[in-house]
This record gives structure tokens, sequence and C-alpha cells, in this order.
């Protein structure tokens, strides 16, 4: 009875919601599988036995029809040799071999049945494992792949981040050294020369330009990478 309970249980069981509620599904779906092959076996075997049984009451129960029928050979003999007593002793051993062929019928009726339940409780449980074996194969390939999915995600969102603030640090620290570069140079103009020629006049304003150019580009440079982040 525990063997068919446990059968019973793996026959019912329900793979996805096992996944659902398991810690480590692939490890989880072996486990099941392993069961299932487990009592596989054992019901394969209490398959034979019960054959096995089967075949032996039906022997018995032959048997004891043989002897029926070789006493009521040897009753009609004595009859005919005129042997009454002898019949009647003769017929007293048919009807016991009778009974007992009888009752060896009904065993053999209880064994076939059980025999029988339990080769179609093997043949659903062999469908259920070829079945589980596959849906096994195909749930454990998708938590594979959702795992390496994952685990890729994860790497290019580290990539990805890394590149892009590595990309802006880099672009703004140019610019920025540019523009510090054209403040010094213009300063340094200032400071140094107190009369300004026409042609320093144009170099100032040139230069006051550079860095309003150099400002703007690192504007638009930084509103590109800020829209692409």
């Amino acid at each position: 009875m525990a063997l068919m309970e446990r059968v019973a249980m793996l026959l019912r069981a329900n793979v996805n919601d096992m996944i659902d509620r398991a810690e480590d599904p692939e490890k989880m779906l072996k486990q099941l599988l392993l069961d299932m092959e487990n009592q596989l076996l054992q019901v394969k075997t209490q398959v034979a036995i019960a054959i096995a049984d089967q075949h032996l009451l039906e022997k018995k129960q032959q048997e004891q029809v043989d002897g029926a029928a070789n006493w009521r050979g040897k009753a009609e003999l004595a009859v005919k040799k005129g042997e009454d007593e002898l019949a009647r002793l003769a017929l007293e051993r048919a009807l016991s071999h009778e009974e007992m062929a009888a009752g060896f019928a009904h065993q053999v009726s209880e064994q076939t049945a059980e025999a029988e339940g339990l080769r179609t409780t093997y043949v659903k449980l062999q469908g259920k494992l070829k079945e589980t074996q596959a849906q096994c194969e195909m749930l454990v390939a998708q938590h594979r792949r959702a795992k390496m999915a994952g685990r890729a995600t994860k790497a290019q969102q580290t990539i990805e981040g890394s590149t892009v603030r590595g990309a802006k640090s880099a672009v703004l620290g140019r610019f920025k050294a540019r523009i510090q570069s054209a403040e010094a140079e213009n300063h340094a103009g200032r400071v140094l020369l107190e009369g300004e020629s026409l042609e320093d006049k144009f170099t100032k304003l040139e230069r006051d330009g550079k860095v309003e150019q150099l400002l703007d580009e690192l504007k638009q440079k930084h509103g590109r990478l800020l829209q692409a982040g």
C-alpha cells in the first residue's frame, strides 16, 4: 500500500508547481526523475511477482481439476465393477478436489485483478516518467537559458555603465582642460599687456570667441551624452 501511495503521488505530481516552489529547480527535477525511476522499478518487480503468483495459483487450480476428473473416472470404473462402496469413496475424493479447485479459482480471479491493476499502474507510471523526462529536459533548458541571459544582461549593464561613464568623464576632462588653457591665455594677455594695439584687441576678441566656441561645444557634447545615457 505504501508503494502504491507513493506512485499515486508521483502520478499526480505537477512539475510546474514543484518548480515554482523549488530553490534549485534543476536539482529538484533530477530528484523527481530519480524517484519516479525507483518507483517504476519497484512496481515492475511487484508486477512480476503478482504474475508469478497468478500462474502458481492457476497451476494449483488445474491440479485440483485434474484430481477431481481422475477420481470421477475411478468412481465410474468402480460402478462398472459393481463396487458401489469404492465408487462412493472415489466420488468423495472427487468432490474434495472440486472444492479445492473452486477455492483456487477464486484466488486466481483476485490475483489476476491485482496483477492487471499493477500492470496498469506500471504502464501509467512509465508513460508519466517519459512525459516528465521530456518536460524536465525542456524546463531545465529554459532555466539555463534564463540564467545565462540574466548573467549576460548583468555583464552588459556593467560594461556599458563603466564605458559610458568613462567616455563622459574623458570628454568632459578634455573640454575642461581646453577651456582652462584658453582662459589662462586670456588672463595672461590681460595682465601682461596694459596697452593693447588694434591687433591685440582683435587677437583678444578671437581668443574670447574661441573660449565661447569651446564652451558651446562642451555644452552640446554634454547634452548629447546625457540624452544617450
